[in-house]
Protein backbone atom coordinates (compact mmCIF):
# COMPACT_ATOMS: atom_id res chain seq x y z
CA UNK A 1 0.00 0.00 0.00
CA UNK A 2 1.55 3.27 -1.19
CA UNK A 3 0.56 6.44 -0.16
CA UNK A 4 -0.28 9.85 -2.37
CA UNK A 5 -0.93 13.29 -1.09
CA UNK A 6 -3.83 15.24 -3.64
CA UNK A 7 -1.38 17.62 -5.18
CA UNK A 8 0.87 14.48 -6.84
CA UNK A 9 -2.21 12.29 -7.16
CA UNK A 10 -4.17 15.51 -8.93
CA UNK A 11 -0.96 15.84 -11.34
CA UNK A 12 -0.26 11.59 -11.97
CA UNK A 13 -4.40 11.08 -12.78
CA UNK A 14 -4.87 14.70 -14.26
CA UNK A 15 -8.32 15.21 -12.20
CA UNK A 16 -7.80 18.61 -10.58
CA UNK A 17 -7.67 18.71 -6.41
CA UNK A 18 -10.77 20.59 -6.10
CA UNK A 19 -12.71 17.75 -8.62
CA UNK A 20 -10.76 15.42 -5.98
CA UNK A 21 -11.87 17.01 -3.09
CA UNK A 22 -15.75 17.03 -4.21
CA UNK A 23 -15.20 12.96 -5.12
CA UNK A 24 -14.38 12.28 -1.74
CA UNK A 25 -17.40 14.91 -0.69
CA UNK A 26 -19.76 12.40 -2.59
CA UNK A 27 -17.82 9.53 -1.39
CA UNK A 28 -16.22 8.18 -4.56
CA UNK A 29 -12.78 7.98 -3.00
CA UNK A 30 -11.79 8.47 0.55
CA UNK A 31 -8.84 10.24 1.67
CA UNK A 32 -6.68 8.46 4.72
CA UNK A 33 -5.47 11.04 6.65
CA UNK A 34 -3.45 14.58 6.41
CA UNK A 35 -0.05 15.19 6.13
CA UNK A 36 -0.37 19.62 7.37
CA UNK A 37 -3.03 20.56 5.01
CA UNK A 38 -2.76 18.29 2.52
CA UNK A 39 -4.93 15.00 2.21
CA UNK A 40 -3.15 11.89 1.92
CA UNK A 41 -4.78 8.77 -0.49
CA UNK A 42 -3.66 5.82 -0.70
CA UNK A 43 -2.68 4.93 -4.06
CA UNK A 44 -5.53 2.41 -5.13
CA UNK A 45 -7.43 5.44 -5.78
CA UNK A 46 -5.54 5.90 -9.06
CA UNK A 47 -7.22 3.00 -10.27
CA UNK A 48 -10.61 4.09 -8.79
CA UNK A 49 -10.35 7.59 -10.28
CA UNK A 50 -9.79 5.44 -13.90
CA UNK A 51 -13.05 3.76 -13.34
CA UNK A 52 -14.61 6.84 -12.23
CA UNK A 53 -13.40 8.33 -15.54
CA UNK A 54 -14.52 5.17 -17.40
CA UNK A 55 -18.21 5.04 -16.09
CA UNK A 56 -18.92 8.78 -17.07
CA UNK A 57 -17.22 8.42 -20.63
CA UNK A 58 -20.17 5.49 -20.97
CA UNK A 59 -22.21 7.77 -19.54
CA UNK A 60 -23.16 6.79 -15.80
CA UNK A 61 -24.12 9.20 -13.21
CA UNK A 62 -21.30 9.76 -10.44
CA UNK A 63 -24.42 8.35 -7.68
CA UNK A 64 -24.21 5.39 -10.22
CA UNK A 65 -21.02 5.00 -10.24
CA UNK A 66 -20.47 5.41 -6.49
CA UNK A 67 -22.92 2.48 -5.81
CA UNK A 68 -20.61 -0.01 -8.34
CA UNK A 69 -17.40 1.03 -5.69
CA UNK A 70 -16.78 -1.02 -2.52
CA UNK A 71 -13.95 0.63 -1.59
CA UNK A 72 -10.23 -0.31 -1.77
CA UNK A 73 -10.03 0.32 -5.59
CA UNK A 74 -12.99 -2.39 -5.80
CA UNK A 75 -16.15 -2.27 -7.90
CA UNK A 76 -19.20 -4.50 -8.39
CA UNK A 77 -20.28 -4.05 -11.53
CA UNK A 78 -24.12 -4.02 -12.18
CA UNK A 79 -24.09 -6.36 -15.18
CA UNK A 80 -27.83 -5.41 -16.20
CA UNK A 81 -26.62 -1.74 -15.93
CA UNK A 82 -23.96 -2.41 -18.07
CA UNK A 83 -25.82 -3.76 -20.55
CA UNK A 84 -28.15 -1.69 -20.31
CA UNK A 85 -25.84 1.63 -21.09
CA UNK A 86 -24.13 -0.85 -24.14
CA UNK A 87 -27.40 -1.12 -25.71
CA UNK A 88 -28.26 2.53 -25.64
CA UNK A 89 -25.00 3.66 -26.84
CA UNK A 90 -25.14 1.30 -29.66
CA UNK A 91 -28.53 3.25 -30.77
CA UNK A 92 -26.63 5.99 -30.54
CA UNK A 93 -23.84 5.22 -32.49
CA UNK A 94 -26.29 3.59 -35.10
CA UNK A 95 -28.07 7.24 -35.36
CA UNK A 96 -25.07 8.93 -35.46
CA UNK A 97 -24.22 7.08 -38.36
CA UNK A 98 -27.09 7.69 -40.14
CA UNK A 99 -26.42 11.39 -39.23
CA UNK A 100 -23.32 11.35 -40.46
CA UNK A 101 -24.14 9.27 -43.90
CA UNK A 102 -27.30 12.00 -44.59
CA UNK A 103 -24.57 15.17 -44.16
CA UNK A 104 -21.97 13.25 -46.48
CA UNK A 105 -24.78 12.82 -48.65
CA UNK A 106 -25.84 16.10 -48.55
CA UNK A 107 -22.24 17.27 -49.13
CA UNK A 108 -22.04 15.17 -52.10
CA UNK A 109 -25.66 15.42 -53.56
CA UNK A 110 -25.94 16.73 -57.31
CA UNK A 111 -29.43 18.65 -56.40
CA UNK A 112 -28.99 22.34 -57.11
CA UNK A 113 -30.39 23.28 -53.76
CA UNK A 114 -30.61 21.42 -50.69
CA UNK A 115 -34.09 21.84 -50.15
CA UNK A 116 -34.25 19.59 -53.25
CA UNK A 117 -32.44 16.63 -51.54
CA UNK A 118 -34.65 14.55 -50.41
CA UNK A 119 -32.29 12.86 -48.04
CA UNK A 120 -31.68 16.25 -46.85
CA UNK A 121 -34.54 17.47 -46.05
CA UNK A 122 -34.94 13.96 -44.25
CA UNK A 123 -32.74 14.72 -41.72
CA UNK A 124 -33.99 18.32 -41.46
CA UNK A 125 -37.39 17.08 -40.07
CA UNK A 126 -35.64 14.09 -37.48
CA UNK A 127 -34.00 17.08 -36.34
CA UNK A 128 -36.56 19.22 -35.94
CA UNK A 129 -38.91 16.34 -34.45
CA UNK A 130 -36.13 15.75 -31.82
CA UNK A 131 -36.01 19.19 -31.09
CA UNK A 132 -39.44 19.44 -30.66
CA UNK A 133 -39.25 16.77 -28.30
CA UNK A 134 -36.01 18.31 -26.59
CA UNK A 135 -33.55 15.67 -27.44
CA UNK A 136 -30.31 16.03 -28.11
CA UNK A 137 -29.68 15.62 -32.37
CA UNK A 138 -27.82 12.43 -31.75
CA UNK A 139 -31.03 11.03 -29.68
CA UNK A 140 -33.52 10.43 -31.94
CA UNK A 141 -35.57 7.41 -33.15
CA UNK A 142 -34.47 6.38 -36.11
CA UNK A 143 -33.06 8.14 -39.47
Amino acid sequence: MGVIDISALSKKSGVPASTLRFYEEKNLIRSIGRHGLKRLFDTHVLEQLEFIALGQRAGFQLEDIRQMLTGKGQYEINRDKLTEKAQEIAQHVKQLIAIQRCLEHAARCSAEKHSECPKFQRLLRVAGKAQAKGKAPGKQNKL
